[in-house]
């Protein structure tokens, strides 16, 4: 009896685990808020990160389908900072595609984005390119963010 304990209690601790993140059948579980933290940008050789723990703050959130970010900065003399935008979403695995459906600048609307994420405790990090050639703009993106608990 004691030995059947033992080997249940073993299989469930296995069946708890991720499954391997090179499959495609695991989960991240992406909705919610998310405070962006950090952003870095490579472009063109050039790496460059800016801070979002001060003044400039973002947001993203996500439901079941899509998402929505909003950015500004907490500097009353600072009104030319805000950005905001959204549309769909699909994540399969870690394999995450959004569709930006509403945005200030045209040339980036309806464009799709293929990303990958990678979740550990409260922190994500989104890290791909970003490629829309009407706007100029060909660059690998890392963004590190931390969920915003209820």
């Amino acid at each position: 009896m004691r030995d059947i304990l033992m080997l249940l209690a073993i299989l469930s601790l296995f069946a708890c685990k991720n499954k391997d993140e090179n499959k495609k059948d695991f989960v991240l579980d992406v909705q919610g808020t998310w405070q962006l933290v950090s952003a870095t940008t490579l472009e063109n050789g050039t790496s460059q990160t800016t801070d979002y723990s001060g003044k400039l703050k973002m947001i993203k959130l996500f439901n079941h389908t899509h998402f929505a970010f909003l950015k500004h900065s907490h500097d009353p003399k600072d009104s030319s900072s805000f950005d905001a935008g959204g549309g769909t979403f699909s994540l399969n695995g870690n394999d995450y595609i959004e569709t930006l459906e509403y945005y200030k600048d045209k040339d980036w609307e309806g464009k799709t984005f293929k990303f990958k994420l990678a979740i550990q405790n409260d922190t994500l990090v989104q890290k791909g390119i970003e490629k829309v050639e009407k706007a100029g703009v060909d660059r690998v993106i890392i963004e590190k963010y931390i969920k915003i608990q209820k």
